[in-house]
């Protein structure tokens, strides 16, 4: 699920150790130059180096900066440990040789999982549940638009999931239980200190037990008085394994606690809430924004079905005077709801009288659509009522669309927070890729925003459902559509599939960029149409990294069988979401820790 940059690369091996590392090394044949990349067990997303020159080995950690980046000490700045490699194989920048030759891992050779990303799915899956009471699609949703910021909390208490982990334990009882038994040197446990923030490791050296503190610095750093620093308690412990840093003996053997497994606690700053409250709410850290899955309208039903009926009755509804928006098709206001269990604010897209018989077809066929469709990242339909006219039931997403809302915040969206709403985008058309639906008009304008950090995809007007072995729709006539959004195939041939999608993805997030900006500015559909043609396409908006300058630029690939598909430009999306909210709460830690 979290996704390791370094993971598709031949020479990465995992969480290994120095000695590992040099072992492979030894049998690749000690050329000069030869180097591989494993994982660095004192702060997480970080690397290291391992490089062969004159028979001898140098290791260098590759540290993650604040701003998502990855350099070794005095080095350069690079995106990626696949763009630092590249780089150090031109230039040696303060390393004792370029790198030359990769220490490929053998086809049979995984890459090592370290001892937190054994425990990684299953501890999100506990702590999503936990707090906020989803399930199914809807927790896999909420684990992937926000795993960097959920495994930064599981991290801190992945330390209770471990079997040498005792509690809350007096010295004498810690004295007790490591007597107990064989007696080998280095046999370990860690237990809980009565002083906040702290914890205390216990050993068997020569029969004796020492016992050293833990502590915690203001940064929110894990060490031994003087020792090496680490992020979390169980890094510590797994580095302590390898070397004494000031202990009399390396660790060797748990001294198991003999408990059940359990469930790690929920860390301090975002305290448990109740099963039944899914409107709870919780005071998120200085700086930190409300994680999409804290909005009552992530999952505001445990069961969407509970209340998604075909048919509402009139009196059920309370309309609002307050006109959200309009169309050819009518209008749609802001009304409530009624429920047994209360009330909910919902959209209601109004039918009006002219053309009615047309439009009521229209309507009808983006309500069966729509009610088909069940993601956090797509507007929910809740039912249809038919009374003065017809009118569509859906879920509120009362911040707009994200044209309107961007355009009005341009001094206070960061380009995180873009991304971050971008990402959500391409995982609701991911879902609606696997669910052979072509949504036909994805722009900035159908994409509506719960609250600056949530959105849904709207407006399924135009879309189509496709047969289990179609890869395109075919439009019967051009009718009035959305040029500037459409793919080559589209205005040419008059066929739709989620790869013209996937350009219409590419003109949404170039309008995110720009802050609502209007494609193509001033050109009109038939200059569009031979600008495309001829090769160009949009410059990059001055807001815009160039990272998600390239994804739009994949997104326009002129041939549909080249493009790339949504479970690729959800990848894309996701790895830069991730690098950019880690960058987010590392300047959250060092801010803390300058107080």
């Amino acid at each position: 699920m979290s996704i390791d940059p370094a993971a598709e690369l031949p020479f990465y091996y995992g969480s290994i150790s120095r000695l590992d590392a040099e072992q492979h090394l030894k049998l690749a044949g000690m050329a000069d130059g030869l180097f591989l990349l494993r994982q660095c067990l004192r702060s997480l997303g970080g690397y290291v180096l391992s490089v062969v020159w004159n028979l001898e080995f140098h290791h260098y950690t590759v540290e993650k900066q604040l701003n998502g980046t990855y350099c070794i000490a005095g080095g350069k700045n690079h995106c990626g440990p696949a763009e630092l490699c590249e780089f150090y194989s031109k230039d040696a920048d303060g390393l004792v040789c370029t790198l030359r030759k990769p220490c490929l891992r053998a086809p049979e050779t995984p890459i090592r999982a370290g001892v937190f990303d054994s425990l990684r799915e299953n501890m999100l899956r506990e702590y999503v549940k936990q707090t906020w009471n989803l399930e199914g699609e809807a927790m896999e949703q909420a684990i992937i638009s926000q795993a960097p910021q959920l495994e930064k909390l599981i991290a801190t208490t992945a330390h209770e999931k471990m079997s040498w982990y005792h509690g809350k334990l007096t010295r004498q009882e810690g004295e007790r239980r490591l007597y107990s038994g064989a007696q080998p040197d280095g046999k370990f446990l860690v237990r809980d200190r009565d002083e906040a923030n702290s914890f205390a490791l216990s050993v068997m050296y020569g029969k004796t037990v020492y016992h050293y503190q833990i502590l915690q610095d203001k940064s929110g750093k894990w060490s031994m008085p003087d020792g090496t620093k680490f992020d979390t308690i169980w890094q510590l412990v797994e580095y302590l394994k390898m070397k004494p840093d000031g202990l009399v003996t390396v660790l060797t053997e748990a001294c198991v606690n003999g408990k059940a497994e359990k469930t790690p606690s929920l860390p301090s700053n975002r305290p448990k809430v109740s099963s039944a409250g899914l409107g709870a709410r919780y005071t998120p850290p200085p700086g930190v924004g409300d994680l999409p899955m804290d909005c009552s309208g992530f999952n505001p039903y445990h069961n969407p079905n509970d209340i998604k009926r075909f048919n509402i009755k009139r009196d059920q509804l309370l309309m609002d005077e307050v006109e959200l928006g309009s169309g050819n098709f009518g209008c749609v206001k802001k009304g409530v709801l009624k429920l047994e269990s209360g009330q909910i604010d919902v959209a209601i897209k109004m039918l009006k009288s002219d053309n009615e018989k047309l439009v009521k077809e229209e309507m009808m066929r983006e309500a069966e659509i729509m009610h088909q469709l069940d993601n956090p990242f797509i507007v929910r339909m809740l039912g249809l009522c038919n009374a003065e006219c017809l009118m569509l039931v859906m879920e509120m997403a009362g911040a707009g669309p994200l044209n309107k809302f961007l355009s009005s915040k341009k001094d206070t969206i960061t380009v995180e927070n873009i991304v971050n709403l971008m990402h959500q985008v391409s995982m609701g058309m991911k879902y609606l890729e696997e669910k052979n639906f072509v949504h036909r008009d994805l722009a900035a304008r159908n994409v509506l925003l719960v609250n600056p950090q949530f959105a849904k995809i709207s407006d399924f007007g135009l879309s189509k459902a496709l047969g289990a072995d179609d890869n395109y729709y075919r439009a019967r006539t051009a009718g009035k559509w959305p040029l500037k959004w459409y793919a080559p195939e589209c205005i040419n041939y008059h066929k739709f599939s989620s790869k013209s999608d996937v350009w219409s993805f590419g003109i949404t997030l170039w309008e995110a960029f720009s802050y609502g900006g209007k494609p193509y500015k001033k050109m009109k559909g038939p200059e569009v149409i031979r600008f495309i043609e001829g090769g160009g396409r949009m410059e990059c908006p001055s807001a815009c990294p160039e990272r998600m300058y390239t994804v739009m630029n994949e997104c326009w690939t002129y041939k549909h069988e080249d493009r790339p598909d949504f479970k690729k430009v959800e990848e894309s999306m996701r790895a830069y979401h991730y690098s950019l909210s880690n960058k987010a709460l590392v300047e959250e830690a060092t801010a803390e820790a300058a107080k």
